[in-house]
Parts: C-alpha cells; sequence; structure tokens
C-alpha cells in the first residue's frame, strides 16, 4: 500500500480552510479572524520546531535526551492545570500538585506501557516513549484540571457547609468527601466519552493516521484500544492524585478550612 506523503502545496491548499475561517469572521463581525490566524501561524511554527527536536532526539537514541524531553512535557502540561481552573493553589505547593499529579499518573501509565505491553528495544526508545507520554498528557491535564478546577470551586462556594460539618467534629476526609467524588467524577468523563464515541461515531486521531501512513486496519485498531486502555488509567491516576493532594493542602492537620491558600484567577 502507498503511503501519501503531503507536500507544501497539499499543505497550502488546506490552509485555505482556515483562511475561509477568518473570512466568516470578519464578514459575521465575530473578531475572531486575527486570533484565528495567529493561531495557525503558531501551531505551524511550534509543530516544525517540535518536528526538528524529535527528528534530532530519535536519532540520538539517548536515555538522557529522552527523559529531557519528557520531563519538559510534564512541567508544561502541569502549567497548563496550574493555569485553567479558577482557582489554585498559591506558591510552590500549586507547583509541586500540578507537577507531581501529571508527571506521576504519566511516567508510570508509560512506562507500564513500554515494560510490559510494546517491548521496544531499548525499552526507552524515544519513538514509542516521546509520542507516549505526549498522547498520555493531554488527556491527563484534562481531567486533572477538571477535577480541580470542580473541587477548588465547591470549596469556595460550600464553605459554610463544609465549615459547619468541621465544627460538628467531621473529619476533613468525611466532609469534603462528597465533593472529592463529584470532582473525581467530573475528571474522568472526557476520557469516557472518548471511549464510548471510540469506533461508532469518530474514528480516533491515532488509528486514523497510522491507516492512512498503511497500516492494516485491524492493527491499527489494536493500537488504538491500547492506548485507549492507557489513557483511561493515566487520567483516573492523575484525577484521584490531584483531588486527595488539593483537599490536604486546603486543610490543616486541625482539621481547619485554609482557603486563604488559593488564590483566583
Amino acid at each position: 500500500m502507498n503511503t501519501i506523503q503531503p507536500g507544501a502545496t497539499d499543505l497550502a491548499v488546506a490552509s485555505s480552510l482556515v483562511i475561509l475561517n477568518a473570512g466568516i469572521s470578519a464578514y459575521l463581525g465575530l473578531r475572531m479572524q486575527r486570533m484565528m490566524l495567529w493561531s495557525a501561524a503558531r501551531m505551524v511554527v511550534q509543530l516544525l520546531l517540535v518536528g526538528l527536536v524529535l527528528r534530532w532526539v530519535f536519532a540520538l537514541a539517548s536515555p538522557a535526551a529522552t527523559l529531557a524531553v519528557a520531563l519538559l512535557m510534564i512541567v508544561a502540561a502541569a502549567r497548563e492545570v496550574l493555569a485553567r481552573p479558577a482557582h489554585s493553589l498559591r506558591g510552590w505547593p500549586g507547583v509541586w500538585l500540578a507537577t507531581g499529579s501529571v508527571g506521576l499518573s504519566s511516567i508510570a501509565t508509560v512506562v507500564l506501557a513500554l515494560l510490559t505491553v510494546l517491548h521496544p528495544t531499548p525499552w526507552y526508545e524515544p519513538q514509542y516513549a516521546v509520542p507516549l507520554i505526549g498522547i498520555v498528557l493531554g488527556n491527563v491535564l484534562n481531567s486533572a484540571s477538571l477535577g480541580l478546577d470542580t473541587f477548588y470551586g465547591g470549596v469556595v462556594n460550600a464553605r459554610a457547609v463544609i465549615e459547619g460539618q468541621l465544627v460538628l467534629g467531621a473529619t476533613r476526609t468525611e466532609a469534603l468527601a462528597p465533593l472529592i467524588r463529584d470532582s473525581v467524577r467530573k475528571g474522568l468523563i472526557p476520557i469516557i466519552n472518548q471511549m464510548s464515541a471510540a469506533g461508532i461515531i469518530t474514528l480516533p486521531g491515532i488509528m486514523t493516521g497510522q491507516i492512512l501512513a498503511g497500516m492494516d486496519p485491524m492493527d491499527a485498531v489494536r493500537y488504538q484500544i491500547l492506548l485507549m486502555f492507557l489513557l483511561a488509567g493515566g487520567s483516573g491516576i492523575s484525577v484521584t492524585l490531584a483531588v486527595y493532594l488539593a483537599a490536604r493542602s486546603i486543610t490543616d492537620d486541625r482539621q481547619r478550612l485554609r482557603l486563604e491558600r488559593l488564590t483566583n484567577r
């Protein structure tokens, strides 16, 4: 089966659709055309730079280079987890919470896949490790940020109720348990929706890309199923870890609520 490689002309033709959207925005007075064109240009530059870096990392095949790229991606994902919720922890506690929740869940999930399922040689082969951690991080940060946004917002809105329960003798775990469950549930909804829609409503991007690259459809399906399981596991670990760490961070050992540790965005 022939593999189709899009060239510069093909990309230029495809970019006309973005220009069309910008024209629609201008015609309807949406005032989004500048943002749309800037985002498209930024995407092209970013992806070209990433392509050059990955080409160098793949050729180097060094565990140090692979680890450096993975850590850089984790830091960027942690920044997004900090920036998305309407409230977040002040200072370094918030940084460590975001980095720990997305980093531990992503690394654990990817290392498990590399050591027990994919078996690349060597196991840290960047051609497998870097794309995997990138895909996992995208879902992990989404789940963690949704869970934290729900949790922090719920604590702020229900402050009187929570403090009333604490005054009456409830522990912080008991007072925050309903909110913790709701926050973890909200964080898991995106991955559940992805799994429910895969194959019936949508063809996932990785599967589509592999089929376009010439892979047998059944092989592409197996890879996609594996990936969805990894994403579900990583998302569950990240949102659970993030919400529980947040619950401990906004309370103290005397079972008091410490909302002064939060900052508004």
